[in-house]
């Protein structure tokens, strides 16, 4: 089902490490000391490199994925825990939460080339596929901050449920997936419009709605599916885009965090913070196949093809 080389990074949030899964054996085949309080990670673009929020250690953390050596930190500005990499490879776009901005650094230059005002707690961040727009998510104005890349100006703002914490563009750039932890829902945006197409609500039988908070979301390249992270719900919802319905909840560990399709999107990575573990489901099947014990808090999760 998978590659022999896929791996999943795996950041833990209390033990500052991270945790290395092969997705072939579905294990753990290492563990990496990193910064204090790893959250956001994600990889450059030929895979070489691993980008690492250590929040508490006010840092970007360059690991050498070949080694498994920290070999930079980048400056992130105070309290990093989120962030984006633009298409150039270039510049990372990182969510201040403390200071109600978003930085933007220079990879090659290893330097802050601007800084930008946002809504209070800043946290999610994404950058559109064509690279024109940076989202950010501030928690507590309730908003997604549009910037522009180019100008790193503040141009919109769009007002959306309760602390919005993840935000996701489709593989075309034409919507862009905002989820509402305390809302508990998951607002779709029309990117060209920068208007509401659809919200999305959640009930699951048996579970109260204020445990209901989505937070991850991961979308098929092909469209068909959206799967959404709802926290201490401790399940997966799975919407069928085409028909704009919830057809499956997936019960994962418990405080259920982030998401990450592996590359032939056959495997859905769940982390489950308060379990400590990582759930793989089988996504063709939508089915839980293992759960795989890992750090304390597991946060983040990346693929390495």
């Amino acid at each position: 089902m998978t590659s022999v080389a896929e791996q999943a990074y795996v950041s833990n949030e209390k033990d500052n490490t991270l945790s290395i899964i092969d997705l072939k054996t579905l294990t753990v085949t290492k563990t990496i000391e990193v910064g204090l309080r790893p959250r956001g990670i994600t990889f450059n673009r030929d895979y070489s490199k691993l980008y690492i929020c250590a929040s508490d250690s006010d840092a970007v953390q360059v690991l050498d994925v070949a080694t498994g050596e920290v070999v930079a930190n980048l400056p992130s500005g105070e309290d990093p825990e989120q962030f984006a990499l633009h298409p150039n490879d270039r510049f990372l776009y990182i969510s201040n939460e403390n200071n109600a901005i978003v930085t933007v650094a220079d990879i090659e230059a290893q330097e802050v080339i601007s800084q930008i005002e946002v809504g209070l707690e800043p946290e999610g961040m994404a950058v559109s596929p064509d690279g024109k727009w940076v989202v950010n998510t501030s928690e507590t104005s309730n908003m997604l901050h549009w910037i522009d890349s180019t100008s790193h100006e503040l141009v919109d703002n769009t007002l959306i449920d309760q602390r919005p914490r993840h935000v996701e563009f489709s593989e075309d750039g034409s919507q862009l997936w905002a989820s509402s932890e305390i809302g508990g829902t998951v607002t779709v945006i029309d990117v060209g419009k920068r208007t509401v197409q659809h919200v999305y609500r959640f009930s699951i039988p048996g579970i109260h709605r204020d445990r209901v908070q989505p937070v991850g979301i991961q979308l098929t390249r092909d469209g068909r599916y959206a799967f959404v992270a709802l926290g201490p719900a401790n399940h997966i919802a799975v919407i069928d885009i085409a028909k704009k319905k919830v057809v499956k909840y997936l019960l994962v560990g418990h405080r259920v965090w982030h998401l990450a399709l592996n590359n032939n999107e056959q495997l859905l990575l769940s982390t489950n913070g308060v379990s400590g573990d990582v759930s793989v489901i089988n996504v063709p099947e939508l089915k839980v196949i293992k759960s795989i014990k890992v750090g304390r808090y597991p946060w983040g999760v990346a693929i390495k093809p």
